[in-house]
């Protein structure tokens, strides 16, 4: 029987446990620090079911006090890892949330393992900056029913506060690959790979999308680099009205993955 861990009480904000949880709630963690902070009821309890106990389960005063149902799964079982309750003035601080309930949980990310074959369709991203744009991007590849996402060196950190926010829950959807050199990946496609660009590009809706692919999109402003280019099956591009600026690569996406999903759902051996 695993032994129930006491639990802790934290009323300073010099305590320095607090002080790391509050640089990972803000998306300062260190050049050597791997640990994440993931915060509310939905991310907690999705990795507690993915994954298992955490490193850590941090609770303010009120929401132990006040016991809500969602709560109680979580506390019991946690009870072999450490338990900390917090004042809920240091609470109101790491929180990242407005009124949200000041649940956390302190883990190590997964790290994937890169497949030696990709044969499902997949997301490659070249440098994108933009928590929210990252964030938004893996929540529509997961919800386009894409296996995997490929994200190069240069993009936001894929377990950051900000994109785990954006991608409410997507990243228990969908396997994430960090620092990935797409370039050495090309060989390892058994999937066409589709890059999005307005050089050379044919209509999205005039692309047999029937089957899966890898779909690769590239930095906010530069777009995708010219290397990865070359090395694709597909260009394509979204047609739309003249003097307009391109869209938003995390629109972009979703107006491509849906547009391949449409396609795919009409197939005659579709489900």
């Amino acid at each position: 029987m695993t032994a129930t861990v006491p639990v802790r009480h934290i009323a300073s904000r010099d305590n320095p446990d607090y002080r790391l949880w509050l640089r990972l709630a803000q998306g300062r963690p260190g050049h050597r620090e791997s640990r994440v902070l993931l915060e509310g009821e939905h991310l907690c309890s999705a990795w507690l079911a993915h994954y298992g106990p955490p490193k850590a389960l941090i609770v303010s005063e009120a929401i132990q006090a006040q016991s809500p149902g969602w709560i109680k799964p979580l506390w019991r079982q946690c009870e072999s890892t450490r338990r900390i309750v917090l004042e809920d003035h240091l609470a109101r601080v790491l929180s990242q949330v407005e009124h949200g309930p000041a649940v956390f949980f302190l883990v190590d990310p997964p790290a994937a393992e890169l497949p030696d074959q990709v044969t499902e369709g997949c997301l490659c991203l070249d440098r994108v900056q933009d928590p929210g744009n990252l964030g938004t991007l893996l929540r529509t590849a997961a919800a386009a029913g894409l296996a995997a996402a490929f994200l190069s060196p240069g993009c936001a950190a894929a377990w950051s506060p900000k994109v785990l926010r954006s991608g409410q829950g997507a990243h228990f959807a969908i396997r994430i690959h960090e620092h990935v050199d797409l370039l050495a990946l090309r060989p390892r496609l058994r999937v066409p790979l589709a890059a999005t660009t307005l050089d050379d590009a044919g209509s999205l809706y005039r692309q047999d999308l029937s089957r899966p692919c890898a779909w690769l999109f590239g930095n906010e402003g530069r777009g995708v680099a010219d290397e990865l280019l070359k090395v694709a099956d597909w260009r394509v591009h979204i047609p739309q009205s003249a003097g307009v600026e391109s869209l938003n690569v995390a629109a972009a996406a979703a107006v491509c993955l849906f547009e391949q999903r449409r396609q795919q759902d009409g197939r005659p051996d579709a489900q």
